[in-house]
């Protein structure tokens, strides 16, 4: 007798081997929309240095995003689309805190 997280678990199964076959439409993909950090940056005219101090975001982790061996997860890449759209906020509010 199979208990219900089994039959969860052998369902679970089924589906993502569907998916990986490319049958089913059970899965969903989700993408993250990532911003261009380095455009972001020289649109407002900061150096590397400026910008990461301005907006709190450690140094290398802004170098990695622009030379492409690291990418912004989703909870950056949004702070990345304020920043972008509201810099000056994003910056005042940073003062504030």
């Amino acid at each position: 007798m199979e208990t219900t997280f089994a039959q969860d678990l052998i369902a679970a199964m089924e589906e993502a081997a569907a998916h990986a076959l490319g049958k089913g439409e059970v899965a969903r993909a989700h993408v993250i929309q990532v911003p261009d950090v380095r455009a972001i940056r020289e649109q407002l005219g900061l150096s590397q240095t400026a910008f990461a101090q301005t907006y709190r975001i450690p140094l290398a982790t802004l170098k990695g995003w622009e030379q492409g061996r690291r990418q912004p997860d989703a909870t950056a890449s949004a702070y990345l689309s304020v920043i972008a759209r509201l810099p000056g906020e994003a910056r005042d509010a940073l003062r504030a805190a």
